[in-house]
């Protein structure tokens, strides 16, 4: 099999896919996680209103490049009071990159493990593929560390169990990022909601068109065994022969990621959950298919979840790299839909049945110029009010629950359903 061609037969991963997705691998990670408690607990620097916020980034890659020179912004002009002192990635020509942003005050690790060991970092930002957040956000609390987790929460739904309780039993500060979470519009449709009457289904989507094929990123042929760390790249995933083409495109293969469900869909869940409510899914279906690029991929290029909720709606998500009008977000109430296409207001139109009840409503919301330094700001300021960041752990546990599940029904072909563990 050539490295850029999908192996046509998925048991082995299948039957990993299944496994994990069940819950017989939670009591291993548990248990590691209750005997560090302690020592998570009696570490952390207290953080006072003038403390200099010091972290540490796994992973400077595109994402976490992006995160690094933000913060690395915020600190040096002043907005907040925060400085970059250690990074890790697996390739050397990135730590390098990363150590000339950072100067001399800065410490290079090869191993994410050494630099959780650094006493002098308070907080992490963690940017790799998502089969690794789950044990490197589990390692960074029980070193101590509040956590900016990239998002989803995990690659799979056991994982993201363990990942949930471990948060809810420490006092790390922990922000997913779906940056979303810290846009003033969704907290103030949350307010509005009862105008439209009882919800009764919702619907959004994330849409692209990449004539190239969505991430196929381009492959640096100078990265090689010598100076990438294949190894700690695979990690928890299944063993692999070395590959640029899975190195650099990995959001392409089950082993790293779920595609469109887990890397897009958390930016359209989590909003749609702060609006109406962080309520765990009672059924899950998805579609789709690889239907341009065949060839290349594992996970498809279209993908569309439906959603049930005890709470009596229905929320419908389309996803597509091939076509890049998706649907407007709206959420539907008996009375009236509440329509959130618009940075700057929110519209309220009355059904029909309702028009003499109601009048049409336009809101004008606050705006802001980068939602992700907001939310990076938002983690910043909880490190030290020691308050939930905008996208906690119940939010984010509820719509990783959503994302899992659709991965599963699509790759199962049935509806998936959660039931909480005893």
């Amino acid at each position: 099999m050539s490295d850029s061609t999908p192996s046509t037969s998925h048991g082995a991963t299948r039957r990993r896919f299944l496994s994990t997705v069940g819950w017989v691998a939670a009591g291993a990670a548990a248990a590691d996680w209750r005997s560090q408690r302690a020592f998570a607990q009696t570490n952390r620097r207290v953080l006072g209103a003038n403390d200099r916020i010091r972290l540490g980034f796994i992973g400077v890659g595109s994402m976490g490049g992006g995160h690094l020179n933000d913060f690395l912004k915020l600190g040096r002009e002043g907005t907040e009071n925060c400085e970059v002192v250690a990074v890790n990635d697996i390739w050397q020509p990135r730590k390098e990159k990363a150590k000339a942003a950072i100067g001399d005050g800065g410490k290079l690790y090869d191993n994410y493990r050494a630099l959780l060991d650094d006493k002098n970092v308070d907080g992490v930002v963690i940017a790799t593929p998502e089969h690794w957040h789950h044990r490197q956000c589990l390692d960074a609390m029980a070193a101590g560390k509040d956590v900016y987790l990239e998002k989803p929460l995990s690659r799979y739904l056991a994982e993201a169990l363990e990942v949930r309780d471990a948060i809810r039993k420490s006092d790390c500060i922990v922000q997913i990022g779906a940056q979303y979470a810290s846009e003033p519009k969704w907290h103030k449709a949350h307010e509005m909601l009862p105008t439209i009457g009882k919800v009764v289904w919702c619907q959004t989507s994330y849409c692209r068109n990449n004539p190239q094929g969505e991430w196929n990123n381009p492959i640096d042929k100078s990265a090689t065994p010598d100076n990438l760390d294949w190894k700690q790249f695979l990690g928890p995933a299944p063993e692999r022969d070395f590959s640029l083409e899975r190195y650099f495109r990995w959001r392409k293969f089950w082993d790293y990621s779920s595609g469109i469900c887990g890397d897009l869909f958390p930016h359209k869940v989590y909003p749609f959950m702060i609006v109406i409510g962080a309520e765990i899914p009672q059924t899950v279906v998805a579609v789709g298919g690889n239907y341009v690029h065949k060839e290349d991929r594992e996970v498809p290029d279209t993908f569309h979840m439906m959603a049930t909720f005890a709470s009596g709606y229905t929320l419908c998500v389309a996803g597509s790299t091939v076509n890049q009008i998706g649907w407007d977000d709206m959420i539907r109430g008996h009375k009236a839909r509440m329509e959130l296409n618009s940075a700057r207001e929110i519209v309220i139109r009355p059904e029909a049945a309702y028009a003499e009840e109601l009048d049409e409503v336009r809101e004008p919301v606050e705006t802001v110029a980068q939602s992700q330094t907001e939310h990076r700001r938002n983690w910043l300021q909880c490190m030290r009010s020691r308050k939930t960041p905008n996208c906690g752990v119940d939010l984010a546990f509820a719509g990783m629950v959503c994302v899992a599940l659709a991965e599963q029904s699509y790759r199962e072909k049935k509806v998936a359903t959660f039931t909480e563990p005893k």
